[in-house]
């Protein structure tokens, strides 16, 4: 075998394992102790691309396509790596062409140790093309540091993709000085940097963005899990409790009003849970809310059902369907209704109403903390939200950085 056809398949592997990882840091199947080998993997196939040096690095760039993802990704690593100002020079001319490639070299800025990225992330905040504005304002979102004038010079940015970068690194270091600077977008015309302006300032107190992120949290898009997580922590439990009941008897918006039921994490609606896990379309995210409140592990604890349903919500192979989505609980399982009400009927004295619970236990700063540790990535995100209640001047916990980095902040968070 030659030694462009082994190259070959290193490129191949992290290619797809870096797009397996977009995906897993989302995944209600994934643990940080999943994600570590799964970085594990994605690392040996990068060590063995290094080992090959430059000919690994000219095939990469040599193969790029339009469609490229995880290429960029592990091309990125290499170029960054080696500080090979050439590799980048080329891996910019494809972004300017291809931007939708953009946010794989950013995972790479974020994949890699801030030392190593440092000088090159300043000269991407100092670039006089947006799309390099964007990545560097993306690159210290994601290292949680503090890229300090280039964050306000970001907010007052022409080109509404760095504002909106800008407005979220801001929010995830939690820049409070920098409140009015966001709020100034609170009602901007562009969706990303209106939801992002909204998402920054709720997390740091502002109760007058919460009316925005109610919006974006009933309207079916790629922001809605990430507003009704921040919405569910932020807003009163009266007005969130009020909400829900609004939107419980829309059918289309059931499967929100299950989700925020998990998320309030009140046992009293546990009921209600396993009421709609008799309905195909919403049984595995109710047994998911489920889940979220009591700990109670349905696989672990044989509360599945015994027979998968013939149900698929995917895509089909019909070209003229317009569900071209993935199913979002397709990783999920099936709970059996009849198992799960045994069970709380045995365990509902260990729970009392009114209390919110997170994965077993009343919602506390320890207890994020050991979902932070233990717990699955869906369970995970909702557990940083609600840690930044109870660390208020604190940047945000990154659950979607390399697995090794995660243990090291967690370590030192008691």
């Amino acid at each position: 075998m030659s030694l462009s056809t082994v190259i070959d398949q290193h490129i191949e592997e992290a290619g797809f394992l870096a797009g397996l990882r977009d995906l897993a840091v989302h995944a209600p199947h994934y643990d940080l102790a999943h994600l570590l080998d799964l970085d594990t993997r994605i690392e040996a196939h990068l060590d063995a691309l290094q080992i090959g040096g430059l000919k690994s690095l000219d095939l990469m760039l040599k193969e790029l396509e339009p469609s490229a993802q995880g290429e960029i990704f592990a091309a990125s690593v290499l170029a960054f790596e080696t500080a090979n100002t050439s590799a980048m020079t080329r891996l910019a001319e494809h972004l300017r062409t291809h931007p939708d490639g953009a946010s794989f070299m950013s995972a790479a800025l974020g994949w890699l140790e801030w030392s190593r990225v440092e000088p090159w992330v300043e000269k991407l905040l100092g670039s006089p093309e947006a799309l390099f504005r964007r990545l560097g304002l993306a690159a210290c979102g994601m290292h949680r540091h503090d890229p300090g004038a280039a964050l306000l010079a970001g907010l007052s940015h022409a080109d509404s993709g760095v504002l909106a970068r800008a407005a979220r690194t801001t929010g995830e270091l939690r820049r409070r000085d920098l409140m009015a600077a966001i709020r100034a977008h609170r009602l901007h015309a562009d969706e990303n940097v209106r939801f992002w302006a909204n998402w920054a300032t709720a997390q740091m107190g502002d109760e007058e963005a919460l009316e925005q992120l109610r919006q974006f949290a009933e309207r079916p898009g790629e922001h809605q899990g990430r507003a009704l997580n921040v919405l569910l922590c932020w807003q009163k439990r009266e007005a969130s409790m009020a909400w829900l009941r609004t939107l419980a008897p829309n059918v289309e918006q059931r499967r929100l009003v299950i989700q925020g039921t998990g998320l309030l994490g009140d046992p009293v609606s546990v009921p209600w849970l396993i009421q709609q896990m008799g309905d195909l379309p919403h049984a595995r995210v109710a047994g998911e809310a489920f889940s979220l409140i009591t700990g109670a592990d349905l696989a672990l604890l044989d509360l599945e059902l015994v027979d998968t349903p013939d149900y698929d919500a995917g895509p089909t192979d019909d070209p003229h369907d317009p569900n071209v989505a993935m199913d979002p609980d397709q990783d999920l399982p099936w709970p059996d209704p009849q198992l799960v009400q045994a069970w709380w009927q045995a365990n509902q004295g260990n729970f009392q109403g009114g209390t919110p619970y997170l994965l077993g236990s009343p919602l506390s700063e320890r207890q994020c903390l050991h979902v932070l540790r233990k717990g699955q990535q869906r369970q995970r995100i909702a557990a940083a939200c609600a840690l930044a209640r109870f660390r208020p001047t604190e940047a945000l916990f990154p659950t979607s950085a390399p697995a090794r980095r995660q243990q090291r902040l967690l370590a030192g968070m008691g």
